[in-house]
């Protein structure tokens, strides 16, 4: 499965009287580093334990799997690179937006020969097994890769 093309307006990047439409439930500005992962996963898991969303493990992993791709990936490594993660309830599905400076030199996608076995390389990999959907974007406030859980 290939990401699907970018329909909706995500969250991260729009105003906030828009923002509030599409059902934010939160976002986090964060420093595009290393320890930002971990900080991403806690911000999530402590903002879903609200919400009793049952696929919160699933929301973290991927979650996760993104940020290290932004930190690791993008011009956002840079000093005074940033991550943003934004989170949504919209038509029953959690979107989740994470958004970094993008990089010239390479873009999101699923590496070709990852499988559960694979040590490294798997993030999107992750991302397109257990989202209902996926896709990547460039936008004003960056590059958006987002993916969408459905309830259950």
């Amino acid at each position: 499965m290939t990401p699907e093309p970018y329909v909706d307006p995500g969250c991260a990047g729009l105003p906030q009287h828009a923002t509030k439409a599409v059902g934010l439930l939160g976002r986090i500005d964060l420093p595009g580093e290393a320890a930002s992962v971990r900080e991403a996963r806690q911000y999530l898991r402590v903002l879903l334990a609200g919400t009793g969303h049952p696929r919160t493990d699933d929301a973290v992993l991927l979650v996760s799997e993104l940020v290290a791709n932004a930190v690791r990936h993008s011009d956002s490594r840079l000093p005074s690179g940033q991550v943003t993660v934004a989170v949504a309830r919209r038509s029953g599905t959690l979107h989740v937006d994470v958004v970094d400076a993008g990089s010239a030199t390479s873009a999101p996608g699923v590496q070709t020969g990852t499988d559960a076995e694979t040590c490294t390389g798997r993030g999107l990999w992750l991302v397109q097994e257990l989202a209902a959907a996926w896709g990547w974007h460039e936008s004003e406030a960056g590059r958006v890769v987002w993916f969408r859980l459905a309830n259950g």
